[in-house]
């Protein structure tokens, strides 16, 4: 029995929406035919009306935490890949900095079948770069490879010895693998739990420099020339981030790069005062540097959009901006976001957003995923454009709470999420 969504508007290039009926059998996308046509014949199969609503490919998130094993309190697999089909994605890569971390066989072997057993959507591990992420020994890249991860990263930390980064690089370029980096050099971070800017000096706070991420940034790509790997640069924050990336690629360097929701939609000017829901890793930076963000995404040098889903229990954000640790969830509102801010208003296509969240990541790791073709597998995702919600975070199915936007009134609501031909969530 396969699935049939009748009246279902698929973007057809900048704004333009065309009405489809698609077939999905299995896993696999069977028929898709002009909604103008004679209604196809549905007996046998289920039948969703979509109304007109946008069907998508399911969206990828290349950058999330679910936390398990070792912070479950926070996070699970379970919850957390509900989360993520609320929001519409389908496939999640998940980040390393567990207890303990992903950096044996052993550990992407639980978190894999964690997954297949408790996910409902598609996880893929991204194992460390070096051994419990201190930045002292490199893993077992091979192994690492073997047992199923897609790439390498110390998340939550960057590598801070140059030498141990080339070494890692070289690594993973001759095994075909690329290198994920989040970039902060801690020299210039400690104590830190805000950006160096206009917050901080109204609270007589200790700032983070835009350098501290930027230095690294310079670093890697230096150092992906010299070692010929694919380098991705995590969570873009800073205009000389930006800049630098911009310049790699000019030259023809392998680089590539995601930005968040929040570092295109809010600066450190916003932040109401000492609430921790506003505190995150890179934190917000400058109106300068949020428009160099926003021109990054538009010119193709930030490549793709990555929630960096980060949940933390409340009592934990309760601490205070200065106690309480870096992150905010991100599933359940990104496209809702992105979609208000920025296509609602006509700065950017419904194309644009869409490939920045489907197409494009799967191309930038080589995925088989992000796109609504005869033959693909069956990853869909049907949004109402048109109904305007206020963000509630007591109806998040995340058991993160964590988000600035609370009360913010979006629309772009996923209510249906189909991943290989099965409906995994819905509204």
């Amino acid at each position: 029995m396969g699935i049939w969504i009748l009246n279902a508007s698929l973007a057809a290039g900048g704004n333009e929406l065309k009405k489809k009926h698609v077939f999905a059998n299995g896993e696999r996308i069977e028929q898709i035919v002009d909604a103008g046509e004679a209604l196809p014949d549905t007996a046998g199969h289920t039948v969703i009306d979509a109304q007109g609503k946008l069907l998508a490919p399911g969206l990828i998130d290349m950058h999330v935490h679910l936390r398990e094993p070792g912070f479950e309190y926070k996070e699970d697999i379970a919850s957390g890949t509900r989360s993520a089909a609320r929001g519409g994605f389908t496939t999640i890569a998940c980040m390393p900095n567990t207890r303990p971390v992903i950096d044996t066989v052993e550990t992407v072997q639980y978190v894999l079948n964690k997954a297949q057993t408790e996910g409902i959507v598609r996880v893929l591990p991204y194992g460390c770069i070096t051994k419990n992420e201190l930045g002292r020994e490199l893993t077992d890249f091979d192994a690492l490879k073997e047992a199923g991860v897609i790439g390498y990263t110390d998340d939550g930390v960057g590598v801070q010895s140059a030498q141990m980064m080339k070494d890692a690089m070289a690594k993973a370029a001759s095994i075909g693998m690329p290198v994920i980096a989040h970039c902060e050099d801690n020299t210039l971070v400690e104590g830190a739990a805000v950006s160096e800017g206009a917050f901080a000096r109204k609270h007589g706070l200790k700032g983070i420099p835009n350098e501290s991420e930027a230095i690294h940034v310079g670093r890697d790509i230096l150092l992906a020339e010299a070692t010929g790997v694919h380098y991705h640069v995590c969570h873009v924050s800073t205009e000389q981030s930006v800049r630098l990336i911009r310049q790699a690629k000019q030259i023809g360097i392998k680089v590539t790069a995601e930005v968040c929701p929040h570092h295109l939609l809010l600066s450190d000017e916003d932040i109401p005062g000492m609430d921790a829901n506003w505190k995150m890793n890179p934190p917000l930076r400058t109106p300068r540097d949020v428009q160099a963000c926003i021109e990054g995404l538009v010119d193709g040098t930030l490549d793709i959009v990555v929630t960096d889903h980060a949940p933390h229990s409340e009592e934990e954000k309760a601490r205070g901006m200065q106690l309480a640790p870096f992150g905010i969830v991100g599933f359940e509102t990104a496209f809702p976001l992105l979609y208000t801010k920025f296509v609602a208003t006509g700065q950017w296509t419904l194309e644009f957003l869409l490939d920045k969240m489907t197409k494009l990541p799967a191309q930038v790791f080589g995925l088989p995923w992000g796109t609504i073709e005869v033959g693909k597998t069956a990853d869909l995702t049907l949004i109402d454009l048109e109904t305007e919600k206020k963000v509630n975070p007591a109806e998040f199915l995340s058991k993160g709470r964590n988000t600035p936007f609370t009360g913010w009134s979006l629309k772009g609501w996923p209510t249906l999420t189909i991943v290989g031909g099965n409906v995994v969530w819905s509204e």
